[in-house]
């Protein structure tokens, strides 16, 4: 057995080795391999949630395949957003817009938001921006999600999500027919009325609201998208209490109430789904069922001639956040039939890939006279 019997060679030298890692104690080798795996462990973590988010977002991979109503127009003066509509049974529609929020792209930074009136029996409507009582900021007025409530005594009440200075109050007017006015009755704030999004009146200073998100920079926003934390939720509001009564939404949005009073109607869209929640005697809130949709629901409303609900959708929501007039953000308003039963139906009534309407955000209908409103640009107007 005799020979010198050669040693199996190292990939690294021992004497390379000592001296790459002589000035590191055993410890500071330890701690700086952990720190290495935690890192790469969270770029593979974070790199799979930006992948679901990107799928879930549809960003630009979804083809938006052209679902036109006929008749449709735009509404002339309506240039700046319509992200909220709201129809009286007189057939009086109230529009809110002129939106800024952060990451949302704006045509009009500058100017403050407006709420303009149509009147849907005119042969020909065209929007009337209401004015202001004397003593109400106008000049800081950005309003979000917006909801009427008629009271016992016919007047009627126009609640308005507002976001002054980037903050959340909600701002109750009466409206003046005759003058064609609003008059500012009352401003509600409260340390739960954080990043409100929409709004359902429910009785006179009665309210359930959807908060969509729970930091308010952006970038922290972002984050709470990416790792889809589930800290939004809807509250109540009247002058006796004010509570959180349905949690564990992404993003809780658009918010609305069924014609008996009995549901409300819930859009979480960062979620893809539409919660289906039935309202007790104390206001609280239960989930019945989520109704999972292919495109992201932003405001609800009800067809008030057959209880469907109408939801202006994204169906590629990134092409907003990262707005490109080359390649616009597509529209997409959806029924919702039979929502109280197993099988709801979802069906596709308008869709575009932004070639005509960009960022859909609601869709309200009267008479089968139907209003499709944006986040930030142009708002139709489709007749039967």
């Amino acid at each position: 057995m005799g020979g010198s019997g050669a040693r199996p060679t190292s990939p690294l030298p021992l004497g390379t080795l000592s001296v790459c890692l002589s000035p590191l104690s055993t410890l500071e080798i330890m701690g700086k391999l952990v720190a290495l795996t935690l890192l790469g462990a969270s770029l593979a973590f974070f790199g799979e949630r930006i992948l679901t988010l990107r799928g879930k977002l549809n960003a630009v991979s979804r083809k938006v395949v052209s679902v036109e109503l006929q008749n449709c127009q735009f509404i002339e003066g309506l240039e700046n957003g319509s992200e909220d509509i709201d129809i009286l049974p007189s057939g009086l529609a109230f529009i809110s817009t002129g939106l800024k929020y952060p990451g949302m792209p704006s045509f009009a930074p500058d100017e403050p938001g407006k709420i303009f009136l149509m009147d849907l029996n005119e042969q020909n409507p065209k929007p009337q921006a209401l004015t202001f009582s004397d003593g109400f900021d106008k000049e800081i007025f950005n309003p979000h999600g917006i909801s009427t409530f008629i009271d016992k005594d016919h007047t009627v009440y126009l609640y308005v999500v507002n976001h002054p200075d980037m903050k959340s109050t909600v701002e109750i007017f009466q409206f003046d027919d005759k003058q064609r006015s609003l008059i500012h009755w009352k401003t509600i704030t409260h340390e739960l009325l954080k990043s409100v999004n929409d709004i359902v009146a429910v009785g006179l200073e009665e309210f359930y609201a959807t908060r969509d998100h729970y930091f308010n920079c952006f970038p922290l926003t972002l984050l709470e998208i990416i790792l889809e934390l589930r800290w939004t939720y809807v509250l109540f509001y009247s002058p006796r209490e004010v509570k959180v009564v349905a949690t564990g939404f992404q993003s809780a949005n658009g918010i609305t109430v069924s014609q008996d009073q009995k549901y409300v109607y819930v859009a979480d869209v960062s979620d893809a789904t539409i919660h289906i929640m039935e309202i007790h005697d104390n206001w609280n809130l239960t989930q019945l069922k989520r109704i999972h949709l292919g495109t992201l629901p932003d405001n609800l409303n009800v067809d008030p001639a057959t209880g469907d609900i109408l939801a202006g959708c994204h169906p590629n929501a990134l092409k907003i956040l990262f707005y490109n007039p080359e390649d616009p953000p597509g529209s997409e308003v959806l029924r919702i039939q039979n929502v109280l039963s197993d099988k709801p139906t979802v069906k596709t009534v308008y869709a575009n890939n932004g070639s005509v309407l960009q960022g859909s955000s609601v869709a309200s209908v009267y008479r089968e006279k139907m209003l499709i409103g944006t986040v930030f640009q142009k708002a139709l107007y489709c007749v039967p």
